[in-house]
């Protein structure tokens, strides 16, 4: 038997791989908000065996051993709380996160990549504050120059964001699949609209 099947027959079966745990620290908050936390439901089950969490919704869906049967976790707890980190590691998708996936010259969205506000041929070093999303096209016409000399301008300066800022935008880019167990387990902390 060829590796594909036994990846994608066995170990994954198609009907249950679309069966994620949302994963919720001690205090019942998710680990992050984006990406989401979530595990595989068979790292869920084996957390849940060995006492690492607590279920506290279920799918439908069941799955079987040879000797048990257990409906699969939709939302799990961890048992001991995980210290949020506080700094934010500079990642691309921190930094397209950070800047709410648009270009931060002309607001557009999709087609992203990053450019150095002060280019690196000028001395521009590679961190939070230097470097910000941008468009192919808007990246291309500005190039190795500065904003002056393109006359662009920044939608905001760019500067290291904290994590409850981090946490605050990835509330407001849910990904494409919420089961409605999570919910209640979401947005509890969100201000409520008067």
């Amino acid at each position: 038997m060829d590796g594909d099947f036994r990846t994608q027959f066995v170990r994954d079966p198609a009907a249950l791989k679309h069966y994620p745990a949302l994963v919720l620290n001690a205090d019942y908050r998710p680990l992050s908000y984006y990406p989401l936390s979530l595990w595989p439901w068979q790292e869920a089950i084996k957390a849940a065996f060995l006492d690492r969490v607590q279920i506290v919704a279920e799918y439908d869906h069941v799955v079987r051993s040879q000797k048990a049967e257990f409906r699969i976790p939709s939302v799990v707890v961890l048992k001991e709380f995980v210290r949020p980190q506080k700094r934010v590691a500079f990642t691309r998708f921190n930094l397209f996160l950070r800047d709410e996936f648009c270009c931060q010259y002309c607001g557009a969205k999709g087609d992203l990549t990053f450019d150095h506000v002060l280019p690196r041929s000028r001395g521009g070093v590679t961190s939070w504050e230097n470097v910000v999303a941008a468009c192919s096209p808007c990246n291309l016409h500005k190039g190795s120059k500065t904003l002056r000399q393109v006359n662009m301008q920044l939608r905001r300066p760019p500067r290291q964001p904290t994590a409850e800022e981090m946490q605050s935008h990835g509330r407001r880019f849910p990904p494409n699949h919420l089961h409605e167990s999570w919910m209640d387990y979401l947005y509890w902390d969100a201000e409520l609209d008067a």
